[in-house]
């Protein structure tokens, strides 16, 4: 109870400190209010996977990696094959992470990943199939390196990053041939996450960690080139013409972190 009462008196005073900020048209690393922090994306980091990629936003850093392995279809589609997506935060990212198996915000994480790739139809997980009872399982594994705000969208331009690094590998007698490839993934559009905060009548686009735990309201929309294909609204409340102004947002800048790509 403590505890609870102490993140509430300092949640305020954090939002307090911020709004009048706002009220100035100012925010605290001096960026406009639509404005994203300087983004970087290398591909093809790592030589042990088959695909990878090293995503920056600000502070925050993301390293996507990319395996397959040999799976049972789902039921519901037998002749498919699947997208796994798993996150990790290290400790040595942020001293409130903590080691052990991935907790609610871990697992977010990749879910918020996971729905828009899925969503989007970028993987044509039909050409992944093997043989009855066996298919390719697409495993994008997340690793978050530095947390410095808003991980969601940088760990979505790494695993975009990654996808378009990857190269399926060869099948041989119900085997994977490691090193051996046959073909690049090659996704057929490119999904980006776009997150927003709100802390009184205020919109921030691409949160700091600052923002982030000051905030009203936080959402999360994916987009591709052409259409929006999930939302993840994490606490707070928005009115639809907020949502529609968010979703006009969501598509320049992913637009802006498509060019990465």
């Amino acid at each position: 109870m403590a505890d609870t009462f102490k993140e509430m008196i300092m949640h305020g005073i954090r939002r307090d400190v911020l709004l009048n900020l706002l009220k100035k048209g100012l925010r605290f690393d001096n960026r406009k209010f639509d404005e994203l922090r300087p983004a970087e994306l290398k591909k093809g980091v790592l030589d042990t996977a088959e695909g990878s990629a090293l995503a920056r936003l600000g502070r925050s850093q993301v390293l996507a990696a990319v395996k397959f392995d040999i799976s049972v279809p789902y039921p519901d589609k037998p002749n498919e094959g699947t997208i796994v997506t798993g996150a990790e935060f290290l400790p040595t990212a942020s001293p409130t992470f903590e080691p052990g198996p991935p907790d609610e915000n871990a697992i977010e994480l990749a879910r918020v990943i996971d729905r828009g790739i899925r969503s989007a139809e970028i993987v044509d997980t039909k050409s992944l199939f093997i043989e009855e009872g066996k298919a390719l399982s697409c495993y994008i594994d997340l690793y978050i390196l530095d947390h410095g705000g808003n991980l969601i969208d940088t760990a979505g331009l790494a695993a975009m990053g990654a996808l378009m690094d990857t190269k399926v590998p060869k099948v041989e007698n119900g085997k994977i041939v490691r090193n051996e490839h046959i073909r690049s993934l090659n996704p057929k559009s490119k999904v980006i996450a776009s997150s927003f905060a709100k802390t009184g009548d205020y919109w921030l686009v691409d949160p700091s960690l600052e923002e982030e735990v000051a905030a009203d309201t936080s959402i999360t929309i994916t987009t591709t080139e052409t259409h929006v294909c999930s939302m993840q609204k994490r606490h707070g409340s928005l009115t639809k013409s907020d949502l529609m102004d968010c979703i006009d947002l969501a598509f320049k800048k992913g637009d802006e972190l498509r060019r990465l790509l």
